[in-house]
C-alpha cells in the first residue's frame, strides 16, 4: 500500500495474495487487484467501503481461501490506486471501475458472487443497470450499506437537533482535514463510531489503521458523492439474488437504511442482523460474513463445475457450529497477537 498503516500481525494483517494484477478503468486509472486461493475454486469479488482499502477484508480472505478464488481491489484513491481525475468521482464511476475489475480478473463467460461493504455494496447497487452485472454476477452481498440518506440516518454525532446533527454529519463526510495519527486518543474517538460495544482491541486497532491511511483528498471527494446519495432506483432493479447483512448498532449506516434496501430488493436472498455490532462487520464477524457469502456460493455457483465444487466444502463449513468455531479461532489468534 501507498501507505503502511494496516495491521502488520494477526487476523487482520492482508494475507500475501497468490497473484497481484490490475484493471485498466474506462478514463485510464489503473486500480490494483489482489487474488487469494486455488486458481480453479469458484469466485468471490470483494469491494471495500469509504476510507477502507484490501487491507480491510483480511479476515474474510482467510476464512474463504481454503476453498474459493477471493479477488479484492483497492478503490481509486485508496490502498494502492491511484486517485484519478477528481472530477470523474461518481457513483457511475465506482459501476465502471467495478466492470474493469471483472473484465481482469474473471475469464471469460465466468461467473462470481460479488461482495460489497458500505461504498462497496453502493458500488453493486450503481452497476444495477449495467449488462455486465447480470453476465457476470451469480449473486451479491450487500453489506453495512445505504441506498440514500446517509446524512440525516446517520447517528454519528449524539445531537439530538436533526438539522444540527445532519449539517456537522455532513461536514465531517466531506472534510479534508487530516486524521490520525493512530493514538489511544484518535482510537477512543473513531472506535465507537465505526464498531459495536464488543469490539477488541485488535479490531480497534486494524480499523483505526486502515481508515487514517486514506488519503484526505480521496476521502473528501468521496465524501461529497455519498453526502448527496440517492441509488433507490437502482436497488429496484438490481438483476441478481441479492442477501443483505448489517449490524445492529451501526451508526454510520443505522439498521432502518439496510431494511429499506431489503424492501427495495427485486429478489432479497436474506437479511442478517448482526446483533450488536457496528459499521466494520467484515472486521468484527468475518467468519458470519463469510458463512452468507459461501451460502451464496452454494445456491447459485453450484451449477458450474467449480460451484459443485465449493458446495460440500460450504455445506460443511456453515452452520452455528462452524462460525462459532471460526470465531473463537480468531479471537485465540487475537489473544496470541
Amino acid at each position: 500500500m501507498t501507505r503502511l498503516m494496516h495491521a502488520t500481525f494477526g487476523p487482520y494483517a492482508p494475507p500475501v495474495p497468490r497473484r497481484e494484477l490490475t484493471a485498466l478503468c474506462a478514463d485510464g486509472t489503473r486500480l490494483h487487484v489482489e487474488e487469494h486461493g486455488a486458481k480453479d475454486a469458484p469466485a468471490v469479488v470483494l469491494a471495500h467501503g469509504w476510507c477502507c482499502s484490501t487491507a480491510f477484508w483480511a479476515p474474510v480472505i482467510r476464512q474463504l481461501a481454503p476453498d474459493h478464488r477471493v479477488i479484492a481491489y483497492d478503490q481509486r484513491g485508496h490502498g494502492r490506486s491511484p486517485a484519478g481525475s477528481y472530477g470523474s468521482y461518481h457513483t457511475a464511476t465506482l459501476a465502471d471501475d467495478l466492470g474493469a475489475v471483472l473484465d481482469a480478473a474473471l475469464a471469460p463467460g465466468e461467473k462470481a458472487v460479488i461482495g460489497g461493504h458500505s461504498m462497496g455494496g453502493m458500488t453493486l447497487m450503481a452497476a444495477a443497470g449495467r449488462p455486465y452485472l447480470r453476465e457476470r454476477a451469480a449473486a451479491v452481498l450487500l453489506c453495512s450499506t445505504g441506498s440514500a440518506q446517509l446524512v440525516p440516518e446517520a447517528r454519528v454525532v449524539r445531537l439530538r437537533a436533526r438539522a444540527l446533527r445532519s449539517a456537522v454529519q455532513r461536514a465531517l463526510l466531506v472534510s479534508r482535514l487530516p486524521m490520525g495519527p493512530v493514538t489511544p486518543l484518535s482510537k477512543k474517538v473513531l472506535g465507537p463510531a465505526i464498531l459495536g460495544r464488543g469490539a477488541t482491541p485488535a479490531q480497534i486497532e486494524a480499523s483505526a489503521r486502515i481508515v487514517f491511511a486514506t488519503p484526505r483528498k480521496a476521502r473528501g471527494v468521496w465524501g461529497r458523492v455519498l453526502a448527496t446519495l440517492d441509488l433507490d432506483a437502482e436497488v429496484a432493479r438490481l438483476p441478481v439474488p441479492a442477501a443483505v447483512v448489517h449490524g445492529s448498532a451501526d451508526r454510520l449506516t443505522p439498521v432502518r437504511l439496510a431494511r429499506k434496501v431489503a424492501d427495495l430488493l427485486p429478489d432479497c436472498a436474506g437479511f442478517t442482523e448482526l446483533d450488536g455490532l457496528g459499521h466494520m462487520t467484515p472486521i468484527e464477524a468475518p467468519y458470519a460474513v463469510a458463512d452468507v457469502l459461501r451460502g451464496l456460493v452454494r445456491d447459485h455457483l453450484a451449477g458450474s463445475p467449480a460451484g459443485a465444487q465449493a458446495e460440500g466444502a460450504a455445506d460443511t463449513a456453515a452452520g452455528p457450529a462452524a462460525d462459532t468455531a471460526a470465531g473463537t479461532a480468531i479471537e485465540k489468534e487475537e489473544a496470541g497477537a
